[in-house]
């Protein structure tokens, strides 16, 4: 089978098609014909340093630990201890490898795609719905009725903010570039800020959810924009420059700071739970959530997605598309 590898060198250009013996699943284990897989920054940062994909191999449990998070497909063939899943499925969910014809995955990692919803749409999800979802829910304990703030509302993760927030009952602002404006109304925020033309942090609005996808205001500037009681969750580290050092300064200096505020701040590091990707399947099924897809891109075409993606202009995500595989 045809499959995307990691050679030594970092940069996107460490990623090589080639052609690779099909995995066999583990006894609790599935195999996937992928259709569609979707590019996040996670993968971005394995494919540029490789001593970080050494340390979390080293970690994991998975046999596979190739580039490719995300995935969507049918099921090929299933462990002897598998039992939610039969060949000919359609799913979606979590695996490693995901860049390829054929790529195995947990069963605990994977759900039924919905009847409504395309390959290249479920293959969208999981990281991004997944971060999402337990942002606004688990950290921010979001509500009906509260004015919520998402900056970067046009990215992966924030169009699937906006809407899960949507779903909650909240009063949604996103706030977005000029070009997306548009985009980020239509998936359902009540209200848009451009912010090439105005700084929510001087508004004078004040909101009880913030969740920042691109950290690229002061702490004394996201205290301002919140309510005495608000809530900040910060998931983005676009406006840091992606540098783990500044990344982990910016966290100490807004841990001590926050000791001295009304308001709750904090850092979120998703995790995979299968119970989330079934709520989000939910809700794309009752069509309370629909995939925003910028650029597909084949198999033979990652590392361009990688770099396009690298830009931070995407708007929605970025989906490699398989035709169905062969027998290789």
């Amino acid at each position: 089978m045809k499959a995307i590898v990691y050679h030594n060198h970092g940069s996107p250009d460490v990623l090589k098609l080639e052609e690779i013996k099909r995995p066999t699943p583990g006894d609790d284990e599935v195999l996937i014909k992928v259709r569609a897989a979707s590019v996040n920054s996670w993968d971005s940062g394995l494919s540029r340093h490789p001593f970080l994909r050494r340390i979390l191999s080293a970690l994991s449990k998975r046999k596979n630990n190739g580039p490719g998070r995300d995935v969507a497909g049918q099921v090929e063939a299933v462990g002897r201890n598998v039992t939610q899943f039969k060949p000919g499925d359609a799913v979606f969910g979590l695996c490693g490898g995901a860049f390829a014809e054929y790529a195995n995955a947990s069963q605990s990692a994977l759900v039924l795609k919905p009847d409504n919803t395309s390959f290249e749409q479920a293959a969208s999800v999981p990281l991004a719905g997944i971060t999402a979802l337990q942002g606004l829910r688990d950290k921010g304990k979001i509500q009906p009725g509260q004015k919520v703030l998402i900056n970067g509302a046009a990215g992966g993760v924030g169009t699937f903010a906006v809407q899960i927030a949507k779903s909650f009952g909240a009063e949604v602002t996103g706030v977005c570039s000029t070009r997306n404006i548009e985009m980020v109304r239509s998936i359902g925020a009540d209200h848009v800020t451009d912010y090439t033309r105005d700084d929510f942090t001087k508004s004078g609005q004040h909101y009880d959810l913030i969740f920042d996808l691109v950290a690229n205001h002061s702490f004394s500037a996201r205290r301002r924009a919140l309510s005495p009681k608000g809530i900040y969750i910060g998931a983005g580290i676009v406006g840091l420059g992606g540098s783990m050092v500044r990344l982990l300064a910016h966290q100490i200096t807004e841990l001590i700071l926050s000791r001295f505020a009304s308001q709750k701040f904090f850092t979120l590091m998703a995790k995979l739970r299968k119970e989330d990707l079934v709520i989000i399947s939910e809700l794309m099924e009752a069509g309370k959530v629909t995939p925003v897809i910028d650029r597909c891109y084949t198999l033979t075409e990652v590392s361009e997605s990688i770099r396009y993606l690298e830009k931070g202009h995407a708007r929605g995500k970025v989906v490699i598309t398989l035709e169905p595989a062969g027998q290789t």
